[in-house]
């Protein structure tokens, strides 16, 4: 990961390129147990989604119950930014330099996840995520000028896992933090009307929340998938 890094801010694409490929190659050389696991995958907010202490460890949780976990990528949060630059522009009229601005952002990350993407393909991993894919994902369920917090994204993640085959959802908030309760709690109800087989719990993070509710929500959602796995496996 420093090498890319170090490739990116030399602004060396062609040493970036060769970097990732060989990390991708590296990671394909990792012997997996291939085990049916039921894929449970973790949106909310940032800082509670990515961070262990934040969210008690939920990755080791998960995986000491036989989950295979998905975490979408940290830039998949970057380019949400970078695409409500865009969106202002249409709905509020803000700027076009702005939306310039944006776009090009998008277009430079594009160029760099270009092998990332190929070489990803080629492996039983997922892919990066696509901004305009994941947009469109939401136009049924919400407006993108639902932009506090993790807006329109939050959701927009949910619909990206489960179209990938990722049915099972852990969404995690801090306490009473209302934007993410709006793009994540409300609109689960719709999202499962969408897609029946979508199997999702909220679960609050915060220093008064039940240790005891969350462990067992968690359970539930891991109860229902297992169920759900099982019964494919005898269709």
């Amino acid at each position: 990961m420093d090498i890319c890094l170090e490739a990116v801010k030399k602004g060396n694409i062609f040493e970036f390129r060769k970097n990732v490929k060989g990390m991708i190659q590296d990671f394909k050389q990792i012997d997996v147990e291939l085990k049916k696991r039921p894929k449970v995958g973790i949106v909310g907010e940032i800082l509670v989604k990515y961070h262990a202490f934040a969210n008690d460890h939920l990755v080791e949780k998960l995986e000491s119950e036989g989950a295979e976990v998905c975490v979408p990528e940290l830039m998949g949060f970057v380019k949400y930014c970078a695409y409500n630059g865009m969106v202002k522009e249409k709905l509020l009229k803000t700027s076009k330099k702005d939306y310039f601005i944006n776009h090009q952002a998008l277009n430079i990350i594009d160029i760099y996840e270009r092998t990332v993407k190929r070489e990803l393909e080629r492996t039983r991993y997922r892919s990066v995520t696509n901004i305009y894919e994941l947009a469109d994902n939401v136009e049924d369920i919400l407006s993108l000028g639902n932009q506090t917090g993790e807006g329109w994204f939050l959701t927009a993640e949910m619909v990206e896992l489960i179209k990938s085959g990722v049915d099972n959802i852990v969404c995690v908030q801090p306490f009473a933090c209302l934007p993410n309760h709006i793009v994540g709690k409300s609109v689960i109800k719709k999202i499962r009307s969408l897609y029946p087989h979508a199997n999702i719990v909220a679960i609050d993070y915060d220093p008064g929340a039940s240790h005891t509710n969350q462990t067992n929500r968690i359970k539930l959602m891991l109860t229902v998938a297992k169920e759900k796995l099982k019964e494919k496996e005898e269709v």
